[in-house]
């Protein structure tokens, strides 16, 4: 079984400046790659793959144009991986399922830089550092978060990335798969909401975090900071005195906070998963939300995207494959808020306000453990 493992680390300043290199080189030779294929395509020329374009790009471009040779000296297998990034972006274009691959620019693209096991000296791992590729040891921040290689674990590949200036590396671990564990305990239906962001049939209900006051006061700081960089920008085009290394400062400031609230409703999500999980239940029940129907409402979008429902149900889904539970999805058009739990009947006209669920039957219960203790129930479904 191959799992991810991804953690802060703590290079030094010559480090800092490889890194930097090396991802520049990836986003320069991506658009290269882009733009070359669009060229060929205005032309009426085929198209181009990965592995056409990386031999005419060394043999024939750079010979032609030197003041390119700089590429040659960043992490060849950074730049090859780049260059497959762009592949698969056409690849998904062609076959109907992405839009027209973008460029990517400096400050407001994610790239990363790729890093592969190709002999035994690489990707070793200790408790406090790791051996990557082109860069030597680099201390790790969390101390053992990582299996290290003296325990016989092996690294596969990894890549190094950046996010408001702290550093991070994630990499790919052969674990053994260990799927024997005793899940005996009666299934639960999970019931996402705005209201609450978990209701869960066992009468566990997980507040919406997005309303506390930690976060409330920092989206109140982040909206300050982000003012005060629209200023800069607007004052920049007035022609008025801006030093642009205010700017790039100010720009700092907000990354760091959107980091930061990102890493409370992360953690937030994973330990409602890891509580979850704990329980042993035999499977869980979830319904397939439509979040893109429900991120165009103008007045929830916002709720909504914050709540990351979908990296909810990512995550629920690895932490139920590595401890053998079933992961039930349940048809987004299941009516589980409106079905009595105690007698079936479907209450048709259900509005969103109504809060608590009555039926002419004398139930009443609040609506979203209802929905819950429905999808706990359900009988079709999907397994994922």
């Amino acid at each position: 079984m191959l799992k991810s493992f991804k953690t802060e680390i703590n290079p030094s300043e010559e480090q800092k400046v490889k890194i930097h290199k090396t991802i520049g080189t990836c986003r320069f030779i991506y658009n290269f790659y882009l733009a070359h294929n669009k060229e060929l395509y205005d032309n009426g020329e085929k198209f181009m793959s990965s592995n056409r374009f990386r031999v005419w790009l060394n043999n024939e471009y750079l010979s032609e144009h030197p003041e390119y040779s700089w590429i040659k000296k960043a992490y060849s297998k950074a730049v090859t991986q780049s260059v497959n990034n762009g592949q698969t972006a056409f690849t998904r274009f062609f076959n109907h399922e992405s839009a027209f691959p973008n460029f990517k620019k400096k400050g407001k693209s994610d790239v990363k830089m790729y890093f592969v096991k190709n002999n035994p000296k690489d990707c070793r791992c200790e408790r406090h550092r790791i051996n990557i590729p082109s860069l030597g040891w680099v201390r790790i921040k969390e101390k053992g978060y990582i299996p290290t290689t003296k325990d016989g674990y092996v690294i596969k590949s990894g890549t190094v990335s950046i996010k408001a200036d702290r550093y991070y590396v994630s990499v790919l671990v052969e674990l053994p798969d260990n799927k024997t564990a005793d899940n005996s305990n009666a299934g639960i239906g999970i019931d996402l909401g705005l209201k609450d962001f978990a209701i869960v049939s066992n009468g566990k209900t997980y507040k919406n975090i997005n309303k506390s006051a930690r976060l409330k006061k920092l989206e109140k700081q982040l909206i300050r900071e982000q003012r005060c960089l629209s200023r800069k920008y607007e004052n920049l085009k007035k022609g008025e005195v801006t030093q642009r290394a205010n700017i790039q400062k100010q720009k700092l400031k907000v990354q760091k906070l959107h980091h930061r609230i990102d890493n409370i409703r992360t953690d937030y999500i994973n330990k409602i998963i890891a509580e979850i999980v704990k329980t042993k239940p035999s499977y869980i029940a979830i319904e397939d939300l439509n979040v893109n129907g429900m991120m165009k409402n103008r007045h929830l979008s916002k709720a909504v995207a914050s709540q990351k429902f979908y990296e909810f149900r990512t995550k629920l889904q690895v932490k139920c494959n590595e401890n053998g539970i079933e992961l039930r999805v349940i048809d987004r058009w299941y009516p589980s808020s409106k079905t009595c739990h105690c007698c079936g009947a479907i209450k048709k006209d259900l509005k969103l306000s109504d809060r608590i669920f009555k039926c002419s039957c004398g139930y009443v219960e609040d609506r979203d453990f209802n929905a819950a203790l429905n999808l706990r129930d359900a009988i079709t479904y999907e397994v994922a």
